[in-house]
């Protein structure tokens, strides 16, 4: 059979099995076989196992699955279910609502600045949703916040773990495309931030515009004038700034005194030494001559909600960053860190561990079950030569660079719409990555970015992918987001409700799209 009568049926039968709710893993691994059958004849099921194109599919399932790096997605996972059954992020709520309890949106835009922060912790998408649905809903609604504002800030913040790392989307996007994880994750960093600055300008700008929207709370005795806001709050910085910088110290005495190898050995400079010194010496003046230690302990109770999230952060994106270790063991210290924080603030239990363990599995299961099936089938339409088929298909149309891609971004939200963002990237980045690295690349971008850095072409449509997939978090008629606020949610909020919540989040989606779209450059700050 041609491979234009088996793409045909294949993009039939994944239409009509999915229509049927016949989950994608299975679907994937059926269809999968149906392509190998088409092409080869079905002698291939019953002569020759185990060898030929059959065993080439076993071998490309066996690699991906046994990748040491895919053991971060449970480990993520588990920090993410860890986090979401312990007390750290409503306490994290709670202090950042006493800095912006007077701002005009400010429980919104708490909402959003909770969720890139738990997005840096955890790289979840329904733990995070779930979560300010519980927490942050129902105090913006007892304000009289608009409905739909609330919705949309919740749902449109808490999928922002698409983007902002450490993403499971970047990390599988990295595994299946062979790109760098590593490079992957500083690409994302700035649309990522960019995408939530958008979402926090909208809630400034359109309260301010209207406020009826968001009615400011009435005063209290315990709210922070101005001047104390910003006298704890720089009290704050201090204490985490000085406590940084001492661990510096402490770790670079450790390496330099007690761990030397030989007298010739330095792993720290003295320079930085001083340095490191100097600062935690500062800030400790600062503390106890400046604002003392009574205001320094008044600090300390708004704002230790704070430190056990920046720590995580800290530990997870400061190991990757700092190059100190790859992306599974800092999975693995986040969740390590997670479990110590909730022992210190006494909400260990046999029973929070159990649940969270068995949230991962279930999670961990149905991202492996895609995965087995959807590269099953990404390599026997690979094998069948599809994506040789599609790529003259598309390059032959004669559209322009900016076409193509306009197509695949299309495509791209078409999907979105109705399955899983682990089944896009499985099945389709196969196809389409080879097709964007055969473009000519000075017409990528308005100005050329990547003419010099050709290498970097996947990165940067791996983030667009990411972008891409925000869209579908939020996107009728199967966006996830919406039922994951909607199993907490009142139940007079209907699902037509939050869907109409989300089309300003939407708007603003794909205004970030086509900015990393036409300007590539916004990927490159870090590279």
């Amino acid at each position: 059979m041609d491979i234009s009568t088996i793409s045909l049926v294949l993009l039939l039968g994944m239409l009509g099995l999915l229509a049927i709710g016949m989950p994608l893993g299975f679907a994937s691994g059926f269809l999968a076989v149906a392509v190998m059958v088409m092409k080869f004849g079905p002698d291939l099921l019953f002569s020759n196992f185990g060898t030929g194109p059959l065993n080439i599919l076993a071998q490309r399932m066996y690699g991906l699955t046994t990748d040491y790096v895919l053991i971060s997605v449970p480990l993520f996972i588990l920090m993410a279910t860890l986090l979401e059954r312990s007390g750290i992020a409503r306490d994290m709520y709670s202090s950042l609502s006493v800095w912006l309890n007077r701002t005009r949106g400010g429980i919104a835009i708490v909402t959003s600045l909770m969720a890139v922060v738990m997005a840096a912790m955890s790289g979840i998408i329904g733990g995070e949703v779930v979560l300010l649905g519980l927490i942050a809903l129902p105090q913006m609604l007892r304000l009289g916040y608009d409905q739909n504002l609330a919705i949309g800030t919740i749902c449109a913040s808490g999928s922002l773990g698409t983007m902002i790392p450490p993403s499971i989307v970047l990390i599988m996007y990295g595994l299946i495309t062979e790109t760098s994880i590593h490079a992957l994750f500083k690409g994302a960093f700035v649309p990522g931030f960019i995408l939530a600055s958008c979402y926090i300008a909208y809630i400034m700008i359109r309260t301010r515009i209207t406020p009826s929207l968001a009615p400011l709370p009435e005063p209290s005795p315990d709210d922070m004038t101005g001047p104390q806001k910003r006298l704890y709050g720089s009290a704050l910085i201090a204490m985490m700034v000085g406590g940084a910088s001492a661990l510096l110290l402490v770790r670079a005495l450790f390496l330099n005194v007690i761990n030397r190898i030989d007298e010739d050995t330095v792993y720290v400079s003295q320079e930085f030494m001083l340095k490191s010194g100097i600062v935690t010496l500062v800030m400790l003046a600062w503390l106890l001559f400046v604002v003392r230690p009574a205001r320094v302990k008044a600090a300390w109770d708004v704002g230790k909600g704070l430190l056990a999230p920046l720590v995580v952060v800290f530990v997870v994106l400061g190991s990757i960053y700092g190059g100190v270790t790859g992306i599974t063991e800092a999975a693995g210290m986040g969740t390590i860190a997670v479990l110590v924080l909730i022992i210190l603030r006494g909400e260990f239990s046999f029973t929070l561990v159990k649940e969270a363990l068995m949230r991962t599995f279930k999670s961990t299961g149905t991202i492996i079950w895609v995965t087995f099936g959807a590269t099953a089938l990404a390599g026997a339409y690979t094998i069948a030569g599809g994506p040789t088929y599609v790529a003259n298909m598309i390059v032959g149309s004669e559209l322009p660079t900016l076409g193509i891609l306009l197509l695949m971004m299309v495509i791209f939200l078409f999907l979105g719409a109705f399955m899983d963002w682990v089944g896009i990237v499985l099945l389709v980045m196969p196809v389409f990555l080879p097709i964007v690295l055969r473009l000519p690349v000075e017409d990528i971008g308005v100005f050329s970015p990547l003419v010099d850095a050709r290498t970097f072409v996947p990165v940067w449509f791996g983030i667009l992918f990411c972008v891409n997939m925000q869209v579908s978090f939020l996107s009728p008629p199967f966006g996830p987001a919406a039922f994951y606020l909607k199993s907490v949610a009142p139940p007079h909020i209907s699902l037509p409700d939050i869907f109409r919540g989300f089309l300003p989040f939407i708007a603003l989606q794909i205004f970030v799209l086509m900015l990393v779209l036409f300007f590539p450059e916004l990927t490159m700050f870090f590279r």
